[in-house]
C-alpha cells in the first residue's frame, strides 16, 4: 500500500508509506495552496512537492498531512486537528513517536504552536519561507488593500471571530521572536522568489540576531528559485542528523 486517505472530523488526511521504512515520520504542513481530498492532494499534484515527497519516501520516511480546514492561518482548531492526526499515527503505525515536522508558509504558524505545546515532542523542524508572526504578516499585507481584505476574511473564517478581537489577541502575543527553544533543532529555508519572500527574509534577519544571542539551534539557508528541486535532499540531510537519539 503506497498511501492511505482517511478522515478525522470533517477533514481528509493522507499517509504515504515508503518501500523500506526507516522508522521515522514527517508531519508536513502546507501553505495557502495546500489541500487534501479523498483521492488526491497538493503533494501529489504539484511537481515540486511530488518530487520532495518521493525523495523522502525513497529515504524511508513515512509522510503524513491533513487538509486542516483549508486556509487555517494557524487557528487553534487546525492545531488541535494536527495533534489528533499525530495521535492517530502513533496509535496505528509502527513509528518513532517523536516526529520531524516540515512546514511551509502559513503552515509554520501551526508548527510553532505544536513546538510550544508541552505534550508534543518535535524531533526536528524545517520551515520553508515561514510566516513566523501573524501580527507582522497582517501589517505587511496592509500595503495591498485587495489582498488585505481577502486575508481578513480568511482570518475571520479560520478563527471564527471578528478581526478586531483577533488583532487584540495578536497584540498580546507579541511578534514571535521568542518562539523557539534550545531542545529542538530548526532549519529555516528561504526560497528567494517574489516580494513576500524578500520581506519575510528581512524579518528572519532581524530575529536571527536574537536567536544567535540565545544560542538557539537554528540554521538559515537561502535558496534561488531554480534550486528548489534540491530542497528534498537538503531536508533529508538535516533530518538524518537528528535521529541518533531514539
Amino acid at each position: 500500500m503506497e498511501s492511505r486517505n482517511f478522515k478525522l472530523d470533517t477533514e481528509w488526511n493522507v499517509i504515504h508509506y515508503p518501500d523500506r521504512p526507516n522508522g521515522f515520520g514527517i508531519l508536513a504542513i502546507g501553505d495557502e495552496r495546500h489541500f487534501v481530498n479523498g483521492a488526491s492532494s497538493f503533494w501529489t499534484q504539484n511537481e515540486g512537492k511530488r518530487s520532495m515527497l518521493n525523495i523522502w519516501k525513497r529515504e524511508g520516511y513515512t509522510v503524513f498531512y491533513s487538509n486542516l480546514y483549508g486556509r487555517h492561518w494557524g487557528s487553534e482548531k487546525a492545531v488541535d486537528l494536527a495533534m489528533r492526526l499525530c495521535s492517530h499515527i502513533v496509535r496505528n503505525e509502527i513509528l518513532n513517536t517523536s516526529f520531524h515536522v516540515v512546514a511551509e508558509g502559513m503552515g509554520a504558524l501551526i508548527a510553532l504552536k505544536l513546538l510550544a505545546h508541552s505534550d508534543y515532542k518535535i524531533r526536528s523542524l524545517v520551515l520553508i519561507n515561514p510566516i513566523l508572526s501573524l501580527h507582522t504578516h497582517l501589517a505587511q499585507e496592509k500595503e495591498n488593500k485587495f489582498f488585505y481584505k481577502k486575508l481578513v476574511a480568511e482570518l475571520e473564517t479560520a478563527y471564527e471571530t471578528d478581526i478586531e478581537t483577533l488583532l487584540q489577541k495578536l497584540n498580546q502575543a507579541g511578534n514571535g521572536a521568542d518562539i523557539f527553544n534550545k531542545d529542538t533543532p530548526v532549519k529555516i529555508i528561504h526560497v528567494l522568489s517574489g516580494n513576500r519572500a524578500y520581506k519575510q527574509s528581512n524579518i528572519i534577519k532581524e530575529m536571527s540576531a536574537e536567536w544567535e544571542k540565545a544560542s538557539l539551534p537554528i540554521t538559515i539557508t537561502y535558496v534561488l528559485p531554480e534550486k528548489k528541486l534540491q530542497l528534498g535532499n537538503q531536508i533529508v540531510q538535516f533530518l538524518s542528523k537528528h535521529e541518533q537519539v531514539l
